[in-house]
């Protein structure tokens, strides 16, 4: 039986080609999806071989809670690691800070070569020699303090490592890009803005920084721009050390371990630190990288999973070809002797070299997917260094996953050839199809049982904002409260769409009959005819058409979020704000106060109003100590800026008054009401005099020391004889009397974080869905809970005097930041647009899961086509000889196809449009406030069905009026 299935294959070759097509494509999304997690774990773990490669790492010994403001802090303006600039935003878990005094007790420490805190301070901006920013879309650029010895895995190929805040040595990537070489004189933009250095040196690393801009930054400039944009000062979260046992290079992980046990002994019991291995911390955030990597994979499969969905209609309806064509076949194999098994396994045999075949091909295309996204990316700015290459599991994973898809799509119509009874296979008497409405009944209730599930969905939703109770069953509550809104979206969106695959066949007839009616009129013959043509096997027909229903179901759903989140944005810019301008900065958040003054300056200005961010801001104490993103505004902010959704109390008052105003999540958290006196912890960095004192004292007893040796050393050659040499010594004496005298005394100036306590009222809770996460104060009450160095502007909003042309404004505006390169300045519109490009990027993601459901339903169409016209081939040949046209057969099968995905599509919109606006409904509170159905889209969508129809329709067509008339009359 095994080699009548093989003959039988190969007989049939070219009726599975669509099929091979479909298996392939959803084998290489398999494929590549296994392929690229591995690729970007592999270069994750390279990167952090690389970057975090000290042997021990000093950290704090107590895990503490995520603080929101400090981690937009760090990511936005500066962080510190040991010389790991990946690991500062992939950390999984946050400790207590360490002082970094500690270098010098572990540097004594028996086999440790190097110990120090690594200062990194991101969002730089460099710019190029041609005179603009260097970006790429390997993200921010960023500057490490790096001399000698800091980094193992960084090595200088030309020049030296920068000395001064004047000099930068470039990454060699970053060389590159910037088209600078040692010697050159560019622009760097630190945060407090921009300044002229000098490249004075090139260093390569041990692996790719997959596109990230790294410079090296003296390391006292480094270590001040970190304090002053972080607001810590004396404190680190790591310390590196390199152990001297293995002579400079990397120790094994016994070593490390060695290393670490002799630190922790010599730790201070009151340190509050804890020496762990290198090789645990890399672990640790590779684990972590790669979990928060790991949405990509998922992504890649849900075209995968699309793919291999509808390519089992279209292999299905395969092998329903070939099993009617070859029925006389089996029947005469039963009718000798063969068991409906061995029947069955003849048809499974073409199943299974047909997925064989399938899988190997989409192996290749899933490789040579990830070979082109990784050249892609290299163009872009970001080159990948880790394997591409698909390994023995995942080629096994791919055969697997197409072999089964085969077969189970083979199954029924195998299944059909081995139940048909002998005679009447050898006649070929077709059964009548099945009574559909069973399945329409159940397909109804899966569907009624959906819309009850994003119905409990909303209503938890509802409560959460709200508040109140889910149901009055107290059961029901304690359920819905476990499982929140994810699961009911979830449990309904399978159910309504599983439900609409059954229900489908019932919807066939009466359809037909409204989406042909203008056929039916329009061309009388073929119209009617091909409308009832459709309803001749139910089934088949809505199978066909599922393959474009989930594809547009999905899109449809994903294009009303994004519609209803730029209308939303929109809505809130149009109600709310009140500016006529708009500037952040576009590298690190903070932007310079010479930028603000300078805006300030400009003609026709008439008010800026600043937001600055506070970092670590706190409220509570203990237990209940609780954090929330904290920003100091002018009282002014919502007569001028941004008009407030008030829920409780008076906003506008409250700010003016010195008063919390507290956004409605935050509240709702911490279980705060208007009048709630609330304790604010924040910090300060000021002058530790005492340290200053000391630090001048012994500078001065330094130079005291360094003059009275020299003095001694001129005294002994002068009594030697030897002027020339006494001569040198006074020389000396006097250049180091000299640099004493003109030392900068801000230079010994030292620095203490000091923390704040305040008790505030909590004078309004407010609604805006941008503030809604936030805390506000004015200015006045910030400055006693922060300063300068623990907060920092991140946004302006400008009105311009009235009667001011703001087209001019807008022009002097740009020019007034334009040296400071990363402002940038935004009306209300291109606010608005800039919001939107965000959600337009990611609609590109859903025009190529179309495109995917597209090109698919063509090949299930022109499948279903070649059935329906094998089955026909008699009635057409009649039809052709009582004078029907050729283009009446074009016709009638255009209009056939035409119909079915138009009937996918709808399909696909109705459930994707009910879908978006539950979504949108549940996530109201998260900013989704404004529903938008893109009705033009859909439109477009269902034109395009159209149109996809009749392109599919076009080889089918030909096959039927290939056939000569007499050859098709006779045809049995």
């Amino acid at each position: 039986m095994i080699r009548i299935g093989l003959r039988d294959a190969r007989a049939h070759f070219g009726r599975f080609v669509m099929s091979i097509i479909a298996i392939a494509l959803g084998v290489s999304f398999v494929v590549g999806s296994f392929c690229f997690r591995e690729m970007m774990n592999n270069q994750v773990d390279q990167m952090l071989a690389s970057n975090s490669d000290a042997d021990v790492y000093v950290r704090g010994d107590t895990e503490q809670k995520d603080d929101t403001s400090a981690s937009f802090a760090a990511s936005s303006s500066g962080s510190e690691s040991g010389s790991d600039s990946t690991q500062t935003s992939t950390e999984s878990k946050n400790y207590n800070r360490i002082d970094v005094s500690l270098v010098d007790t572990i540097g004594s420490v028996q086999g440790v070569d190097t110990a120090e805190a690594v200062y990194e301070v991101n969002g730089l901006v460099l710019v190029g020699k041609d005179g603009n920013a260097v970006s790429t879309m390997g993200g921010m650029t960023s500057g490490m303090g790096l001399s000698q010895g800091t980094w193992r895995s960084a090595t200088l190929t030309q020049g030296r490592w920068a000395k001064a805040k004047d000099e930068i040595t470039l990454h060699t990537f970053a060389a590159e890009t910037a088209g600078l070489n040692v010697g050159d004189t560019t622009k760097l933009v630190y945060p407090d803005g921009p300044a002229d250095v000098r490249v004075v040196g090139i260093f390569s690393t041990a692996s790719s920084q997959a596109g990230a801009i790294i410079i090296g930054l003296d390391p006292a400039t480094a270590k001040e721009y970190f304090q002053q944009q972080s607001g810590q000062i004396g404190t680190a979260r790591y310390l590196t050390v390199y152990g001297s046992a293995a002579q400079g290079q990397p120790l094994s992980v016994e070593q490390q371990q060695t290393l670490a046990d002799r630190i922790n002994k010599a730790l201070p019991a009151d340190a509050n630190a804890v020496a762990v291995t290198g090789q645990s911390v890399r672990d640790d955030n590779a684990a972590s990288t790669k979990k928060a990597l790991g949405f990509i994979q998922p992504l890649i499969l849900i075209f995968a999973i699309i793919a291999l969905f509808v390519g089992s209609f279209i292999i299905t309806n395969t092998f329903s070809m070939i099993v009617r064509e070859s029925m006389r076949g089996y029947a005469l194999l039963r009718s000798i002797g063969a068991s409906p098994v061995q029947v069955f396994v003849t048809v499974a045999v073409q199943a299974v070299l047909l997925g064989l075949v399938g899988s190997g091909i989409g192996i290749g295309l899933g490789w040579g997917m990830v070979k082109g996204i990784v050249a892609l990316m290299a163009r872009m700015g970001t080159p990948m260094t880790g394997a591409v290459n698909p390994s023995v599991s995942d080629m096994l994973v791919g055969l697997i996953v197409g072999v089964l898809v085969t077969l189970i799509g083979a199954s029924l119509p195998a299944r059909r050839a081995a139940m048909a009874p002998p005679i009447q296979a050898m006649n070929e008497t077709v059964n009548p199809e099945k009574p559909v409405w069973p399945r329409g009944i159940i397909g109804a209730i899966m569907m009624v049982l959906g819309v009850c599930a994003w119905a409990v969905c909303w209503r938890i939703a509802w409560v959460n904002t709200n508040g109140g109770e889910v149901s009055p069953w107290s059961r029901f509550n304690d359920l819905a409260t476990t499982l929140g809104t994810g699961w009911p979206l979830g449990i309904g969106a399978g159910l309504i769409v599983i439900g609409v695959i059954v229900l489908a066949p019932a919807l066939v007839t009466p359809t037909s009959a409204v989406l042909g009616w203008i056929p039916s009129h329009v061309f009388t013959v073929t119209g009617r005819l091909a409308t009832r043509n459709l309803s001749r096997s139910k089934r088949r027909t809505a199978n066909t058409a599922a393959a474009l229903f989930v594809g547009v179901a999905i899109v449809s759903c994903l294009g009303v979020i994004a519609s209803s989140a730029k209308a939303s944005v929109a809505g809130i810019v149009d109600s709310g704000l009140k500016s006529d301008f708009s500037a952040m900065s576009v590298s690190n958040g903070q932007i310079p106060d010479d930028a603000i003054e300078a805006i300030k300056n400009t003609e026709g200005v008439d008010t800026v109003s600043q937001s600055r961010m506070l970092m670590g801001v706190t409220y509570g104490s203990g237990d209940d100590v609780a954090s929330a993103m904290t920003f100091a505004e002018q009282p002014s902010l919502f007569a001028k800026v941004f008009a407030p959704v008030t829920n409780a109390g008076d906003a506008d008052k409250a700010l003016r008054d010195g008063e919390l105003v507290v956004g409605l999540e935050v509240a709702k958290d911490n279980g705060w009401k208007v009048g709630d006196e609330v304790r604010v912890n924040g910090r300060q960095v000021v002058v530790d005099e005492a340290a200053t004192a000391k630090a001048q004292a012994d500078y001065r007893a330094q130079a005291k020391g360094t003059i009275d040796n020299l003095t001694a050393q001129a005294q002994q050659l002068m009594a030697a004889g030897d002027m020339a040499g006494a001569q040198a010594k006074t020389e000396e004496i006097e250049k180091v009397s000299d640099e004493a005298k003109n030392v900068d005394p801000a230079t010994m100036v030292k620095t203490k974080n000091e923390t704040t306590h305040v008790t505030m009222k909590v004078g309004a809770i407010i609604e805006n869905s941008i503030y809604r996460s936030m805390v506000l104060m004015n200015d006045d009450a910030a400055n006693k809970i922060a300063n300068k160095y623990t907060m920092f502007t991140i946004m302006l909003f400008i009105n311009g005097k009235s009667g001011i042309d703001l087209d001019g404004l807008k022009s002097r505006l740009i020019d007034a930041v334009k040296p400071y390169y990363v402002v940038n300045v935004q009306n209300r519109d291109e606010f608005k647009s800039t919001m939107s490009s965000m959600v337009d990027q990611i609609l590109l993601v859903l025009y190529a899961l179309l495109a995917l459901s597209i090109v698919i339903a063509i090949f299930g169409i022109v499948n279903t086509l070649a059935l329906s016209v094998s089955e026909r081939t008699k009635e057409i040949g009649l039809l052709r000889a009582i004078g029907t046209s050729r283009a009446q057969i074009r016709g009638m099968l255009g209009i056939e196809a035409a119909i079915i995905a138009v009937f996918g599509t709808m399909l696909g919109m109705v459930v994707g449009v009910a879908a978006g606006v539950v979504i949108r409904a549940v996530y109201e509170a998260n900013g989704l406030s404004t529903l938008s159905i893109p009705w033009n889209q859909l439109a477009v969508f269902l034109a395009l069905s159209i149109l996809v129809g009749l392109i599919a329709s076009v080889s089918p067509a030909s096959r039927a009026l290939k056939q000569p008339v007499l050859d098709a009359v006779a045809s049995e």
